[in-house]
């Protein structure tokens, strides 16, 4: 870890920006906690969306259903999924968001990826692959590619985004909540033919 990634992940832990400053919308309700997971040395990153409540009062990322869920699909242990020097978990906005009328969780707060992404992933060069959970974090990676078809549809372009000459690599997958269990019946193919090449990938990258 160097010393100008550890000064700005302190930095950004230390952010209250959503709650005494917001740019869109109301402000947070609740008291800030960013969580974050990230190292200069992680060749992985793992885009989510924003911390859920679990998330929120325990400080560690994915640490709910629908991380046992991603841990399934990248054929890896806590272990190593905790591991920062080896997996960067780097969500679009790093506080829970507060809930919605109906108690589903809002979506990431903007202000993270204005204040924080260009500059953590500036200090982050040895990623080599990021897996793109979900639409918001496909929408700001992907920009334009990211818009036809919805989440579905861009999911279904995988190998194409996959085999881009971006770098870093970008691998684009549905958000693991169990809320997408009828997607994933639905869509036999991500299991049969996407979840194969994220092991590999996984595998490849994590020794």
């Amino acid at each position: 870890m160097s010393a100008e990634l550890e000064a700005l992940l302190s930095e950004l832990r230390a952010c209250r920006i959503c709650r005494d400053s917001p740019r869109y919308g109301p402000a947070l309700p609740h008291e800030p906690r960013p969580v974050i997971q990230a190292s200069t040395q992680a060749r992985l990153c793992i885009v989510g969306q924003a911390p859920g409540i679990r998330v929120h009062n325990t400080g560690r990322p994915f640490n709910d259903p629908s991380g046992v869920r991603l841990r399934g699909w990248l054929g890896i242990g806590e272990d190593l999924f905790y591991d920062g020097a080896k997996v960067a978990i780097v969500p679009m906005g790093f506080c829970f968001p507060g809930f919605d009328a109906k108690g589903g969780d809002l979506p990431p707060r903007r202000e993270c990826a204005d204040a924080w992404r260009r500059r953590l992933f500036e200090l982050m060069p040895n990623i080599e692959l990021m897996l793109l959970i979900g639409h918001h974090a496909q929408k700001w990676h992907l920009r334009s590619r990211a818009l036809a078809g919805g989440m579905t549809g861009t999911v279904a372009r995988w190998r194409t985004i996959l085999g881009d000459e971006a770098h870093p690599r970008m691998l684009v997958l549905p958000h693991p909540s169990w809320r997408n269990s009828g997607w994933l019946k639905r869509n036999a193919w991500f299991e049969q033919d996407l979840l194969p090449v994220l092991r590999a990938e996984v595998t490849r990258l994590l020794g």
